[in-house]
């Protein structure tokens, strides 16, 4: 038998035949209101006969559909003959013609919505039918001729049902030219975003965040254009933002929407015209992302609102209606400042960025001041707030630090120094001096950059030189932590609007020991403000007080270890001085050298002996181990890896190997610094105390390992460098699938049997979706992905964006990350391809990120601190003269120096909130899952639904509404609240966690 190939056969056309003038006309009139062209139309003079019946044409007309693809293109013949028509009366007799919407011209959307807005006008009834395989639901329909039309969102036909097999949803519509909103909610809220002040990274997916969830939770968002300048200008100066408006938010700095400072706004006629253009536009509550300064204007603008209205209707710019349904104007703020000088919140949008950019600069200036053996005065941002300058002076081991909190001693030029004479006489080649812009002394004068320069060139003769790093700490893409703070606010942010009422007070969103909180505005405000005033009035000791807990503690910390003083008056008397042996153990993270560095130059400030394990347990057991001193570990603050060499290896095959080289090298505390093999280790010494003495000494673990897997703290060590890692690989994936056009990556993380890595990096990137060990991986999960990216890829057709899945290493033993990309491809009906990219090791190495640098700093200097109480409190030796001890028991006089066999003597330091914790690794043991090697709980949780919901797993892009569920964490904190945390109290139990 021949086939179609070799007979040559093409196809030609569809026939449709109408025995009536008036069915004729209404089917050619319905064909092309669905965008079918009218190519050929005639009616004929003389009869004619069509092949292979005996009906006469009268009339004839040719439709085509033009489409971008020649093979998908359909042409219609529509005849009017004599005789009867070939309709029939049932629906499966008569023709079917099925058409994919992306290819219907007259519909701009693709969606079954779009597809009505065609029927409607023509008083078409229609039916709508789910379809199992795609979360769009598809439209059946008649012609006038009796032809069902069935109308699906894709243009492969080959898996419809068949018509048994299609269930009705819902009711036949009739058609309502005046409506067209089928969804069963009604907008919630039309929300203005705004922008104002000065720019800072993380802006942009802060305000990415607020449209996206705004449309997820059935709201309609508006830019506002350049601040409150674009408020007063109204006009196109407000537009309604469309989801797609924010694709590539993600990865720019400063602020995509503008900024601009406003003269009018400050006058109450220019706020009055904000209000009519606010009106105009429908818009009933507003989210202002900017300074103190900018949220204080909106605070302001909601409490003049009802008078604004008032004095509009009365001039007649508003009607009476609007009037009554405007009364109110929702206001929610988030700060954004690279300064973070908000006093009731740990972090603001943009300061862990500035951060990146200022240490990215001093590193870069350390090599060529090493060269030369120069000094370096740098100055970075901060008029009130010293935040950036501390934390990028411990984040670079600068020498001397300037902030205007805490304003040096009068004899400050002596005391800087000889300070800095001290670093170099040990053998320091290099000077480092950190300025923030608003750095005092104690009678308010200014302490500029020139002046230092010119003391320590004329007093020590150093070749010193001037860095202003100015706005370059401003720009750049967005570290990692600021995506995910401005995209947590901003989520919450409508949420807040959803939950207020008219009487709540105007709320700012922030972050108070690692949650997410909505505060009081104005109070927050003022907080900020008392800063200021208590610097001016000198009261230095309440500016350091309205910062955060951990402020005083990071500058406390810094001064003891930032100079080598070998006449120091820390220093401690001879019986107080101990051995503390430093090992790492498990795989190499970002910051376990900081961590080193730092406990190293406080032993030896103190007068402690710091010795280096080698190697890891390994090492111990063959007795590598080395005395460490102040020059050593220079220039380890900024080294990744692992100086002092990691691995894997446990103590249990040598138990007796390791306890012996303790002994011989009189180990009187140990500090070990990794991940969950470092977990278990200690362990294991802590319970073999009994059958060998040498661990009975004070033992601490400090977590470091980018899987973020160690019990007792929601932060390890190397996290946020690898967390960085992968966000900026991403960028770069999406940056070759956005070319591409229709291209999807999978992309394989590190993080073992935790999730946090896919999941902080996914919400941070932009990721489509993630996979977890959590969550596992099933055919349900992948066919639900793979129909979310088939309708936006047919929707997008010809202006795709690049997507990426981020995949954890063990999410699936079944689907490996290679076989989701295959399943991606293949079932992807030919509009788009899949491509896997491992990043492997990458994200172990590389230069710590500021802040796991700082985060090592804190729990290296908590964890000497705790070690060096610890063993004092063993080393006490009570009277037991009178005692009578078993006869298989010793005196305490006959036991080593240290000696301690607690429980609460072998632990975990953890930083839990913005606290550190030192927790019992006993009492870890029920809250840890030793056969998949994480905690039983963990915090992150909230952030895995807005990974799916912010790329659109579940979300009506086009009309609004989520089937997703998104459970608001944000913690609701009162004026009260704020007084009790920065009064006496210093805490609050309700930002207090279970985690042990």
């Amino acid at each position: 038998m021949a086939s179609s190939l070799e007979l040559g056969i093409e196809f030609s056309h569809i026939a449709l035949v109408a025995n009536c003038k008036d069915k004729f006309e209404a089917t050619v009139e319905f064909y092309s209101s669905l965008g079918l062209s009218t190519v050929r139309r005639v009616t004929h003079d003389r009869v004619q006969r069509d092949i292979g019946h005996e009906n006469n044409i009268i009339s004839e007309a040719w439709l085509h559909l033009f489409v971008s693809r020649p093979e998908n293109s359909v042409t219609l013949r529509i005849i009017h003959v004599e005789g009867e028509s070939l309709q029939c009366e049932s629906s499966s007799d008569a023709i079917r013609i099925c058409l994919a919407t992306p290819e219907i011209k007259v519909c701009s959307e693709t969606d079954t919505g779009s597809t009505m807005q065609c029927l409607f006008p023509w008083g078409h009834t229609f039916t709508i039918h789910a379809d199992p395989n795609y979360p769009v639901d598809r439209v059946a329909t008649r012609d006038p001729l009796g032809n069902e039309l069935f109308f699906t969102p894709h243009a492969n036909t080959f898996s419809i049902p068949s018509s048994p097999e299609i269930k009705p949803v819902g009711v036949e519509l009739k058609p309502d030219p005046g409506t067209f909103d089928l969804s069963e909610k009604p907008v919630q809220k039309n929300i203005g975003i705004l922008t104002s002040g000065g720019d800072a990274q993380g802006m942009n997916p802060c305000v990415r965040a607020v449209v996206r969830m705004a449309i997820a939770r059935k709201c309609r968002p508006f830019f506002i254009y350049e601040g409150y300048q674009g408020l007063v200008d109204g006009g196109d100066k407000i537009k309604q933002a469309k989801w797609t408006d924010v694709s590539g938010f993600l990865t720019s700095g400063g602020t995509m929407i503008g900024t601009a400072r406003c003269k009018e706004f400050r006058e109450i006629e220019g706020r009055r015209t904000g209000v009519y253009n606010l009106i105009k536009k429908g818009i009933d509550a507003l989210v202002v992302i900017g300074g103190d300064g900018s949220l204080t204007g909106a605070d302001k603008l909601r409490a003049e609102w009802p008078d604004h209205v008032a004095a509009l209707e009365k001039d007649g710019r508003i009607s009476k209606e609007d009037a009554n349904k405007y009364r109110t104007l929702m206001i929610v703020g988030m700060v954004g400042s690279i300064d973070n000088d908000l006093a009731s919140t740990d972090m603001t949008i943009g300061a862990c960025s500035a951060l990146e950019r200022i240490c990215e600069s001093v590193d870069a200036i350390l090599s060529t001041a090493m060269s030369h053996q120069r000094a370096f005065v740098v100055e970075v941002m901060g008029r009130h707030c010293g935040w950036l300058a501390l934390n990028a002076a411990i984040s670079t081991g600068a020498d001397y630090l300037f902030i205007p909190e805490a304003p040096p001693k009068d004899d400050w030029e002596e005391s800087m120094c000889k300070t800095l004479k001290a670093s170099r006489d040990a053998g320091k080649r290099t000077s480092l001096v950190i300025v923030a812009e608003g750095a005092l002394d104690r009678n308010l004068n200014p302490i500029k950059p020139d002046y230092i320069k010119d003391i320590l060139s004329t007093r020590l003769g150093y070749d010193t030189r001037v860095t202003i790093l100015g706005h370059v700490q401003r720009g750049g893409a967005p570290a990692h932590f600021d995506r995910f703070l401005g995209t947590m606010q901003g989520a919450e942010a409508i949420e807040a609007i959803l939950r207020a009422t008219p009487d709540t007070p105007s709320p700012v969103i922030g972050m108070l020991e690692n949650k997410i909180t909505t505060q009081p505005l104005k109070e927050a405000i003022e907080l900020t403000g008392q800063v200021a005033q208590a610097i001016e009035s000198k009261d230095f000791a309440r500016a350091m007080a309205l910062r955060s807990a951990s402020f005083s503690k990071q500058l406390t910390s810094y001064k003891e270890i930032a100079n080598f003083n070998p006449d120091s008056k820390m220093k401690l008397p001879q019986e107080k001085r101990l051995r503390i042996a430093i090992l790492h153990a498990g795989a190499p993270a970002g910051g376990m050298n900081t961590a080193t560095r730092s406990a190293v130059r406080l032993c030896i400030n103190r007068g402690h002996t710091p010795l280096g394990v080698h190697n890891g347990f390994p090492g111990l057991m063959r007795g590598e181990i080395s005395e460490l001193d102040w020059l050593s570990v220079d220039g380890w603050t900024i080294a990744g890896g692992s100086k002092l060499g990691t691995n894997r290896d446990q103590p249990t095959p040598q138990m007796g190997a390791v306890a012996y080289q303790l002994q011989k090298h009189n180990v009187q505390a140990l500090m070990v610094i990794g991940g969950f093999e470092a977990f278990t280790a200690v362990l294991e010494l802590a319970r073999n105390r009994d059958q060998y003495p040498a661990f009975n000494i004070p033992m601490v673990l400090v977590p470091a390992t980018v899987s973020n897997n160690v019990p007792g703290t929601e932060f390890s060590l190397g996290s946020d460098t690898a967390s960085n890692v992968i966000v900026r690989s991403t960028d770069m994936i999406k940056q070759s699938a956005s070319s591409n056009r229709r291209r999807v990556f999978v992309i394989e993380v590190q993080g073992g049997n935790c999730g946090y890595l896919a999941v902080m990096a996914g919400l941070s990137g932009g990721s489509t979706t993630v996979y977890t060990p959590e969550e596992g991986v099933d055919l349900t999960r992948l066919q639900r992905d793979i129909t979310h990216l088939r309708t936006r890829y047919i929707k997008e057709l010809g202006r795709s964006e690049g997507r990426v899945t981020l995949c954890n290493e063990n999410a699936s033993k079944i689907y490996s990350t290679e076989m989701i990309a295959k399943i991606y491809e293949a079932e992807s009906g030919g509009f788009y391809g899949a491509r896997t990219s491992v990043l492997g090791h990458l994200q172990q190495g590389g230069t710590p990120s500021p802040l796991d640098r700082c985060r090592a700093n804190t729990m290296a200097v908590d964890s000497i601190n705790w070690l060096q109480s610890r063993c004092w409190e063993a080393m006490e030796i009570p009277n037991e003269d009178n005692i009578r001890l078993p006869s298989d028991q010793l005196k305490r006089k006959y036991f080593p120096r240290v000696y301690s066999n607690t429980p609460d003597t072998a632990a975990v330091i953890g930083v839990i909130g913005s606290e550190v914790r030192f927790t019992p690794i006993k009492d870890l043991v029920a809250h840890t899952d030793f056969g998949r090697r994480v905690p039983r709980t963990i915090w992150w949780g909230a952030s895995r639904q807005l990974v799916d919901i912010l790329s659109g797993v579940g979300v009506d892009i086009e009309n609004g509404g989520c089937t997703t569920e998104y459970k608001s964490c944000a913690i609701d904190l009162t004026a009260d609240d704020l007084m009790r945390l920065y009064g006496q109290h210093r805490r609050l139990s309700k930002l207090d966690v279970n985690i042990p």
